[in-house]
This record gives structure tokens, C-alpha cells and sequence, in this order.
């Protein structure tokens, strides 16, 4: 059987894992009753990324996101081929909130502020019922989270919920990006294509082994181990 008629699963370091995918659709629903909605979700292409900056730019100016704290960072990952310097390459990792189906952060929330939209999948704060206790943070095994130093409430990415897909247009992240790197769209649809490309290339996502069933799915690099002790 080729490796494109078959799924094939392998773990990658501490708890990633790399789906061999061909034409079936390997996204499982975390909850039935949610299927007729959307599932937001997106892909992250390291062999595209070149670290640019612009998603992180793009991202603060659409979010208002104060100085010192981020919603989302492209972290340079170092790989030595054969541990020969001059071998050296880079490659890039996201690190931003993956809108877990099943999210720790909500579950340890005191007052009902961390919370995942029904309709959408996206996982995301009101500020209203924050009182900036930290639990979410403490429970995010992505270490994504943090207190808005102005509004004292946590906060984190929440794929442009209010500010750009509210007016039909995609994440600001998704729209600058120069090199097309990221692809949004929603996992409960086959034909999107987003869904496509996942059923069609070598993905993998971080933790699957806690059972947050992580919506952000990534293509890996092209050197080197992938290492994913910065999610």
C-alpha cells in the first residue's frame, strides 16, 4: 500500500504527532453536537515560513495588543544536520493558542471568562467575568496565555474573532503573511481547503497525547527534529 492510499502514525519527541494522511478525513470531532457548526482551525507551513514578523505585527495592530505582551510569536527553531555548524539551518515555529476542542483552560476557570464557542470552536475570553486569577495560564499546556497588562484580564488569540472575521475577512495574521504559509478555514467542512490540505500532506500537532485535541495543525520543516519543548 503507497503512503499516500494509507494514515500512518508516528510519535515525534514528547507527545507530537505526524499524520501520513491520503484521501479519507482524518479530523475527528471532538463533540457530535457541535458538527453542523463551524470548527475554526488553522495550518501553520514550516517549509513556507520565513519568519518574517509580519503575522506578529499584523496581529498587534489589528488586536490592539499592548507592548511587552504577544497573541502570537514565530520562535526560530536551530537544527545542526550532522551537528556540523555550517550545516546550520532554520526553520520557524508558531507559538499561539491552538483552540483546543478540549480545553484545559476553560475547565479550571473559576468564573466562566475562558470558554469555547459553540458555533465556531474558537476558544476565547470575555473580559467581563475575567478577574486575572491566572488559572488559565497555569493550565494551558501551550503557554500561550497572559495578562493584558490595561485590561488586567487574560487574554490570547482568538483568530481575529471580533475585529476581522466578524466582517467576513480572515485572521490579519492569514492576510499578510507574504509567503502563504498559513491556511484558515473550517475543519467540520471537507471541501474547504483547508481540509484538503491536511488530508493531503504530512501534518502534525503538538500534545496530542493530554487529549486537547489541538485545531492548529502544522506541516513540518525540512531539517532537522522537531522540537516541540516551545509549545
Amino acid at each position: 500500500m503507497s503512503c499516500s492510499r494509507r494514515r500512518f502514525i508516528g510519535l515525534m519527541g514528547a507527545g507530537s504527532v505526524i499524520f501520513f494522511t491520503g484521501s479519507s478525513h482524518p479530523l475527528a470531532i471532538a463533540d457530535e453536537s457541535e458538527a453542523k457548526n463551524k470548527r475554526y482551525g488553522l495550518l501553520h507551513d514550516e517549509t513556507l515560513c520565513i519568519g518574517c514578523q509580519a503575522c506578529v505585527a499584523a496581529c498587534r495592530k489589528t488586536n490592539s495588543v499592548p507592548k511587552g505582551v504577544s497573541r502570537l510569536y514565530i520562535l526560530p527553531n536551530h537544527t545542526d544536520l550532522d551537528k556540523k555548524p555550517e550545516k546550520s539551518k532554520r526553520q520557524f515555529f508558531r507559538r499561539s493558542c491552538v483552540h483546543c476542542d478540549n480545553p484545559a483552560c476553560v475547565s479550571v476557570c473559576p468564573t466562566g471568562a475562558a470558554y469555547k464557542d459553540p458555533k465556531t470552536g474558537i476558544v476565547d475570553v470575555d473580559h467581563d467575568r475575567c478577574v486575572g486569577c491566572g488559572y488559565c495560564i497555569a493550565a494551558c499546556p501551550y503557554q500561550v496565555r497572559f495578562i493584558d497588562p490595561v485590561s488586567h484580564s487574560a487574554d490570547k488569540c482568538n483568530f481575529c474573532r471580533d475585529t476581522r472575521l466578524e466582517q467576513g475577512k480572515l485572521p490579519a495574521c492569514v492576510e499578510i503573511c507574504p509567503t502563504k504559509a498559513l491556511l484558515f478555514g473550517d475543519l467540520n467542512d471537507p471541501e474547504s481547503e483547508l481540509v484538503k490540505t491536511i488530508n493531503n500532506k504530512v501534518v502534525y500537532r503538538n500534545k496530542l497525547y493530554l487529549g486537547t485535541h489541538p485545531k492548529l495543525y502544522r506541516i513540518p520543516g525540512k531539517y532537522g527534529e522537531i522540537r516541540i519543548n516551545r509549545s
